[in-house]
């Protein structure tokens, strides 16, 4: 984010996808449908369990170019398969005519001098996967990019990107984009044909993989935002901020692969809405997390509703020693006294951007990830004043689709909240905001949570609300979570 007049800015991406238990508990529940429950992943139950390769089933005959034999090439191999066989079923939904596999299937160690050529170009030092229009091949580095991808995000990480790598097989086959389509039409469309698939693995139709709708899926999600656009200024970003490529992944596993083949120029440019795409010259988007910057946002928020009794901020910690709700570190709300209580140090720690270097899955990590909670404690306020209950599993999704409401109305061209005062924001949303938001919900949730900290134990729930908010404004979220 950034602020008007003395301060600099507020938050760019860094990425938080490490996925262990937090702060946040998680409520148990099960599905009845897409949003009367809480407890469901697009009308999917929630469930927790095994991810990845299923057990006793005998590998796929794929024939794989240059191939170790070795573990990653297994499952990149048993991906192919169930890929595949999921096309033949699904290309019918994307174009006519009949669907015709990956001619080549390539594995590669990035480390030898002599390895084998893909798209006609050597594979040495190219830590990568890929599809080739040209040879009609697909193939992937087995000895650092996949393995990376398995230790950090679990083995159904390297499926996603295969299957992201094969929906650009089909568009190409299929003609679905043309030469001259903007490069993120591609790679949202390819994200969106991911997330399809992911959604035939969760409902247990792939021969050799399978996937819960918790952190199984929380991991697909989090690898997908490891590989967003850090950049939007620079001219080589085409595959979208994180929150757009999980916004593609989610349409797919929503909606199907019918949905992903619309997705074109303007459908991107139509869910971008008014949010910001490009850093101004001398702007990386972070605003130090202190009590000063805290107000001037808390001040902004007070511009996005009109309520009756606005929320007092407490600076001296997160405790508020409240008759009616537990405090929940770093930022906690007392309905009894309608007060936002902040601990400044654990929160200026949350919003503190992961050092250069730091790895991996180090996460998306900044300021906002600090800022939303303050916005979601926020919510929880929004909603008291219109009588809605503090201490359900909607809470949680209301307080992550309120926040989302605040966010996009604090973006300098938005549109989102008519009834905000340009004059009187303190502080603006920058590119990267949302990304760190997303990676937020998507570890603990806490920005998805009710008045004592419970969130669902869906971080595609937590994403899906805040999303709604984001593009859809409050009316969508008190249509969606009543």
């Amino acid at each position: 984010m950034r602020r008007t007049h003395r301060f600099t800015r507020l938050v760019v991406p860094a990425l938080t996808v490490v996925l262990l238990a937090g702060c946040a508990q998680q409520i148990e529940g099960t599905a009845v449908s897409i949003y009367d429950n809480p407890f469901t992943v697009a009308g999917l139950p929630v469930t927790s369990g095994a991810s990845g390769p299923r057990s006793g089933v005998p590998d796929a005959a794929v024939e794989i170019e240059n191939t170790d034999g070795g573990p990653v090439d297994v499952l990149a191999g048993n991906a192919i398969a169930d890929i595949e066989e999921y096309w033949r079923q699904e290309f019918a939904s994307v174009a006519r005519g009949t669907f015709r596999p990956v001619e080549t299937i390539v594995s590669w160690d990035p480390s030898e001098r002599r390895g084998p050529r893909f798209c006609g170009k050597p594979t040495y030092d190219f830590i990568n996967a890929a599809y080739c229009s040209g040879g009609d091949e697909i193939g992937w580095d087995r000895t650092f990019l996949m393995p990376q991808l398995i230790d950090s995000f679990g083995p159904m990480a390297a499926v996603t990107v295969l299957a992201h790598e094969y929906g650009h097989a089909v568009q190409h086959t299929a003609g679905l984009v043309a030469e001259d389509d903007p490069g993120i039409v591609f790679e949202q469309q390819a994200d969106c044909f991911a997330g399809a698939f992911m959604r035939h693995v969760a409902e247990g139709r792939a021969t050799h993989f399978q996937l819960d709708t918790s952190d199984g899926l929380n991991n697909v999600l989090a690898s997908m935002v490891l590989f967003r656009d850090v950049d939007p200024n620079d001219p080589d970003s085409i595959h979208g901020s994180a929150f757009e490529r999980v916004t593609a992944v989610q349409i797919g596993f929503t909606d199907g692969t019918a949905a992903c083949a619309r997705i074109d120029a303007a459908e991107i440019e139509s869910r971008r809405a008014d949010l910001p795409q490009y850093y101004d010259s001398a702007d990386d988007g972070e605003l130090p997390v202190t009590g000063e910057s805290v107000e001037a946002i808390f001040e902004s928020f007070h511009q996005v509703f009109d309520l009756g009794a606005l929320p007092r901020l407490d600076l001296a910690g997160a405790d508020l020693a409240c008759a009616d709700a537990q405090a929940t570190s770093p930022v906690s709300y007392c309905p009894a006294t309608n007060t936002v209580g902040v601990d400044m140090e654990a929160l200026s720690e949350r919003g503190t951007a992961a050092p250069s270097g730091s790895g991996f899955d180090s996460g998306v990590r900044g300021d906002y990830n600090a800022y939303v909670l303050v916005a979601s404690r926020y919510a929880l306020a929004v909603q008291k004043e219109a009588g809605q209950s503090l201490t359900e599993p909607r809470t949680a999704l209301r307080a992550a689709c309120l926040s989302g409401v605040i966010s996009a109305a604090l973006s300098p061209d938005s549109t989102v909240a008519s009834n905000v005062d340009p004059s009187r924001v303190l502080v603006w949303l920058s590119p990267g905001d949302l990304d760190e938001a997303v990676s937020g919900l998507l570890t603990d949730g806490l920005a998805a949570s009710d008045v004592n900290g419970n969130t669902v134990p869906s971080g595609f729930a937590r994403v899906d609300a805040f999303r709604t908010g984001v593009l859809g404004g409050e009316a969508a979220c008190s249509g969606r979570y009543r």
